[in-house]
């Protein structure tokens, strides 16, 4: 898709400065390190569109400690 910005020079400097050091487009670049910030990438899993929480090290919640808390 094609459109127009209106970068800060200094971001543009950036922008170019990283795609020429890995060859790739400056859209692309500047694609990725949109979705970055905005916390949208690679490393976010999503289900049915609805992103989910990161998993977590320890010990998942037993059904005696579900009914413990219920009460």
């Amino acid at each position: 898709m094609r459109t127009t910005l209106n970068l800060d020079p200094e971001a543009l400097s950036k922008i170019r400065l990283l795609s020429k050091q890995r060859g790739i487009p400056l859209g692309e670049i500047a694609s990725q390190l949109i979705l970055k910030a905005a916390g949208v990438g690679a490393g976010s899993e999503t289900r049915n569109g609805v992103p989910l929480f990161p998993k977590r090290s320890g010990a998942a919640p037993d059904l005696d400690l579900v009914n413990r808390l219920r009460d």
